[in-house]
């Protein structure tokens, strides 16, 4: 979804951005979290809806996808 559609969307950075700068940025929309690449801000982004996104941190900090 483009930028553009969102233009008062109110990004935050991770607060952990690895060795490298590998970083995201979160935007909390009307019912979804937003979600773009820090060093990227103007490309793409992707809505997920917010109970999904929950679970995925939730299992992330389990360490279940760590490399």
């Amino acid at each position: 979804m483009p930028q553009s559609s969102f233009p008062h969307a109110n990004w935050r950075t991770s607060s952990y951005t690895g060795e490298q700068g590998a970083c995201v940025e979160l935007a909390s929309l009307a019912s979804t979290v937003a979600v773009r690449d820090t060093k990227n801000r103007p490309g793409p982004m992707i809505q997920v809806e917010r109970a999904a996104f929950a679970a995925f941190v939730r299992e992330a900090k389990t360490g279940k996808y760590d490399l």
